[in-house]
């Protein structure tokens, strides 16, 4: 995550512009303090091929559309660390569905995201994966819960009492069949396979994470969570809206600047 642009003590009805990056949409919102959405949800089609400065024009053409902010939250889909980018399965493709474009995985590597949106929305950001952002909206704040959205990609965020842990990119773990998790439950292959074959998919992989993270509660969201039933998860699930990826929005800055109160 990054915390770029100059530090504000923030007005008792401080303003936030959230925003949820999608493979295949973008979202936003304005929020109040309390996380509530100011104005309806805005959504426009995420733009293919879709290179840094044109990811920036569009979120920024976004904005436009919506009520003045002090601050802004950013879900990416992708690593993100220190503003910059590590991973970037989804806008590297030159089409939605298609393969790795090389050119656009270049422009991507270590672009920073961060830096640029602080300067050209004048206000101070933070950005970071896509997951983590549903998380803030959505756990409980005790023991360890996991986050796994469902989408073109497969996103994950992990949270330890309510503090947001340093992303890892869990979904790129094996899979089977050559594939990592990303790909298995991916939004091609689940078209590819029919939904019976990628909901088991979608059990065995929370098993697996079950299995390295030993989480206490876990959460699944993104767009194609609504063709899961509740079983598919087990006993220590939740499906959880997909608006969730905007709402976290207030949150996020909330655990951030607690983080830093307590590091002093």
């Amino acid at each position: 995550m990054t915390h770029a642009g100059p530090q504000s003590s923030w007005p008792d009805d401080v303003r936030t512009l959230a925003i949820d990056i999608g493979g295949s949409g973008i979202k936003a919102s304005v929020l109040d303090p309390q996380g509530s959405l100011l104005v309806d949800r805005v959504r426009v089609d995420t733009p293919y091929p879709c290179p840094p400065e044109r990811l920036v024009a569009t979120l920024v053409s976004l904005a436009d559309d919506l009520p003045d902010a002090h601050r802004a939250s950013i879900g990416f889909p992708g690593l993100v660390r220190d503003g910059r980018v590590f991973t970037i399965p989804s806008l590297s493709r030159a089409t939605y569905d298609g393969p790795q474009d090389p050119d656009l995985a270049v422009q991507w590597e270590r672009f920073d995201l961060g830096s640029a949106l602080a300067e050209v929305m004048d206000i101070p950001t933070l950005i970071v994966n896509d997951a983590d952002m549903q998380g803030c909206a959505v756990i409980s704040g005790e023991g360890m819960e996991f986050v796994i959205t469902l989408g073109t990609g497969i996103g994950t965020g992990l949270f330890h009492h309510g503090t947001l842990l340093p992303h890892l990119e869990l979904s790129h773990g094996p899979f089977g069949d050559g594939k990592d998790v990303d790909r298995a439950l991916g939004n091609v292959e689940r078209k590819k396979i029919g939904r019976k074959r990628w909901r088991k998919r979608v059990s065995q992989a929370i098993e697996a994470f079950d299995a390295v993270i030993h989480f206490d509660r876990i959460y699944v969201g993104g767009g194609n969570a609504k063709h899961l039933e509740i079983d598919d998860i087990g006993p220590k699930g939740e499906i959880v809206s997909n608006a969730a990826g905007v709402i976290g929005g207030v949150r996020l800055w909330d655990m951030v600047e607690a983080t830093a109160q307590r590091r002093g």
